[in-house]
C-alpha cells in the first residue's frame, strides 16, 4: 500500500513537471509575440509551477519515506513544508502579475498577435484538464497533500488561460483596450485567494490541528461499537501528510489482568484502523474510578456521553 501510494505521487509529481516545462516553453513564445499582461502573468504562472511542481516531487519523495530513528512518526510533514513553498510561490506569482497589469492599466493596455496567444492558451487547457484529471485520480487514492496544492494551483489555470484568451480577443477583436491589464489584476487576485486557501491547509497540517468535528464525530460512533470500552476520553486527533495519528484514554475494571485488557485493546484497535486505514492508534487504559488532573485543560469528559446528547 506504501508503494502504491509513492509510485502514485511521484507520478503525479513528474505529470505536472512535465506539463510546466511545455507551457513554459509555448507561453514564452506567446508572450513575446502578443505583449500581452495576461500572457505574461500566464507565464510567470507556469513558470513557478515548474519549480512548485519540483518542490512537490521533492517533498512526496520524502514524504514516502519509511520511519526511522530520528523520525519515528514518519516524515509525512514534508508533503505540508512542499505546499507551504508553493503557497510562497504562488503569491510572489500574484503580487509580480498584478504590478505589471497596473503598469499596463496605467500605459492604455495594447496587446499584438491574438491568434497565436489564444492557440497557445487553448493548448494549455488541454494539457492543463489532462493533468488535474490524473491528479484528482491520485489525491483520492492518497490524501497527498502536497499534490492536492498542486493540484489546486492548476485547476486555477484553467480559469487563467481562460483568461487570457478572453483579454486577447476582447482587446484585438472588441477594441477593448483596458480588457488585457483588468484581466490581468482578475488573474492576480485569483491566485492570492488560491495561495490563502492552500497555506491554511497546509498550516493545519503542521500545528497538529484537530480532525473536522464530523470526522471526529464519527470515530467515536465507531469506538462507541465496542461495549467492552467505558468512559472514552482525553481524545486528541491530528493528521501528518497521508497519516492521522489518534489517541484516547478508556477506563477498565481494576480487577481486570493485563493480558485480558491487551486482548480487548488489540480488538479494538485492529477493528477501528480497517475502518479509518492509513490511522495509527494509541489507546490508554485508566482503571474505573480514576480521576485525571482537574487543571489539565485537554482533559475532556466522556465522548460516549457526548455522543449520546449530539446523537438525534
Amino acid at each position: 500500500m506504501s508503494t502504491n501510494r509513492s509510485l502514485l505521487t511521484r507520478s503525479a509529481a513528474i505529470a505536472s513537471i512535465a506539463v510546466a516545462i511545455i507551457l513554459v516553453v509555448l507561453k514564452s513564445w506567446a508572450s513575446w509575440r502578443t505583449g500581452s499582461s495576461a500572457m505574461l502573468g500566464s507565464l510567470a504562472d507556469s513558470a513557478l509551477d515548474l519549480i512548485a511542481s519540483l518542490a512537490t516531487l521533492t517533498g512526496v519523495w520524502i514524504a514516502s519515506m519509511p520511519a526511522d530513528e530520528d523520525h519515528r512518526f514518519g516524515h509525512g510533514k514534508a508533503e505540508a513544508l512542499a505546499a507551504i513553498f508553493q503557497v510562497m510561490l504562488i503569491a510572489l506569482s500574484a503580487f509580480g502579475i498584478a504590478i505589471r497589469a497596473t503598469v499596463q492599466l496605467a500605459e492604455g493596455g495594447q496587446t499584438a498577435a491574438a491568434n497565436e496567444g489564444i492557440a497557445v492558451s487553448a493548448i494549455a487547457i488541454v494539457l492543463t484538464l489532462a493533468l488535474i484529471s490524473w491528479q484528482s485520480y491520485v489525491i483520492r487514492r492518497t490524501r497527498s497533500l502536497a499534490i492536492a496544492t498542486d493540484h489546486l494551483h492548476y485547476k486555477s489555470d484553467l480559469l487563467l488561460n481562460l483568461a487570457v484568451i478572453a483579454a486577447l480577443a476582447l482587446d484585438q477583436y472588441g477594441g477593448l483596450g483596458l480588457a488585457d491589464p483588468l484581466f490581468g489584476l482578475a488573474i492576480a487576485a485569483w491566485l492570492g485567494w488560491g495561495a490563502w486557501r492552500a497555506a491554511k491547509d497546509a498550516v493545519d497540517d503542521l500545528m497538529d490541528r484537530e480532525w473536522p468535528e464530523e470526522k471526529r464525530l464519527a470515530f467515536v460512533e465507531a469506538a462507541a461499537q465496542h461495549p467492552e470500552l467505558s468512559n472514552l476520553h482525553d481524545l486528541r486527533t491530528r493528521t501528518s501528510g497521508n497519516r492521522d495519528f489518534v489517541q484516547f484514554h478508556v477506563d477498565m475494571p481494576p480487577g481486570m489482568t493485563v493480558a485480558r485488557a491487551h486482548d480487548i485493546i488489540e480488538r479494538v484497535e485492529s477493528d477501528l484502523c480497517q475502518q479509518f486505514p492509513g490511522m495509527e492508534l494509541l489507546i490508554h487504559i485508566d482503571p474505573q474510578g480514576h480521576v485525571d488532573e482537574p487543571d489539565n485543560p485537554l482533559v475532556e469528559e466522556d465522548e460516549f456521553a457526548k455522543l449520546d446528547t449530539q446523537l438525534p
